[in-house]
């Protein structure tokens, strides 16, 4: 299965799974570039998967659906125009030959899906480049433990994110943690490829350990920050809570 990206929007990222002249999608938000990049590579569109019901994310299904006969993946607890098997998480579903677990992680809405692939995490807008989603609809202690789930992965799991986010997302890092040395060759590594005109995504999941702070809410340098920033106690969640209310404000 080859995973490559379709750009929407501002920043978004569609990314396209293909085998052969198969193909599927994850988070179209917009129909277009999606049918576009279909046709130029003559490809014939399968499945969706939808991580969140946000109109950023699902808002081509109804002309892909109408253009390609799709099964449509999405959560069952939210408003999916055209979902055809809705899922809770636990599953496991087939994509393109591929087992793809399917996992609840509630935080930035209460029903986000993730997909994750031999080698590969779908992840929506609950893990950015070097940051997390905001919670819309979750609590902290929500997006903690859904965060925890990602953090159990294998360091080489590449992370396949919705938005080209790392570059703002790593100056906050730096304000948390500014003497971490992965994170000031993080910074240099994405500003040059941002430079060059090329994504900062996917990242991997040894990256994302060790430079966002999300994911480093037990590191004494980020513990440190959150109490700073007025956390209840040293416990992991009340310092992601500080961070994440600090990050909405910065």
């Amino acid at each position: 299965m080859k995973i490559s990206f379709i750009p929407a929007f501002k920043d978004n990222y569609i990314w396209l799974l293909t085998q052969g002249k198969r193909a599927f999608v994850v988070d179209p938000g917009d129909a277009a570039p999606v049918i576009a990049r279909l046709h130029a590579d003559d490809l014939t569109l399968e499945g969706i998967l939808i991580t969140h019901h946000h109109a950023d994310h699902q808002g081509g299904v109804g002309e892909l659906a109408a253009r390609w006969q799709v099964e449509v993946y999405a959560p069952g607890s939210e408003s999916i125009a055209g979902c055809t098997r809705p899922l809770s998480g636990g599953e496991q579903i087939d994509v393109l030959g591929q087992p793809v677990e399917v996992m609840a992680v509630p935080g930035h809405t209460l029903g986000h899906l993730a997909y994750v692939a031999p080698g590969a995490l779908f992840c929506g807008d609950t893990l950015f480049g070097a940051g997390c989603g905001r919670l819309f609809e979750g609590t902290p202690a929500q997006m903690s433990a859904s965060l925890d789930r990602f953090a159990a992965l294998p360091d080489d799991t590449r992370v396949y994110c919705a938005h080209e986010y790392t570059e703002m997302n790593l100056r906050f890092a730096l304000a948390v943690e500014p003497q971490n040395a992965a994170l000031l060759a993080r910074v240099e590594r994405v500003a040059a490829l941002r430079a060059a005109g090329l994504p900062s995504v996917p990242s991997t999941l040894g990256d994302e350990r060790a430079t966002n702070p999300f994911l480093r809410t037990s590191a004494p340098a980020v513990i440190e920050a959150g109490l700073q920033q007025g956390a209840a106690s040293r416990d992991k969640t009340d310092v992601f809570a500080a961070i994440r209310a600090w990050r909405n404000s910065f």
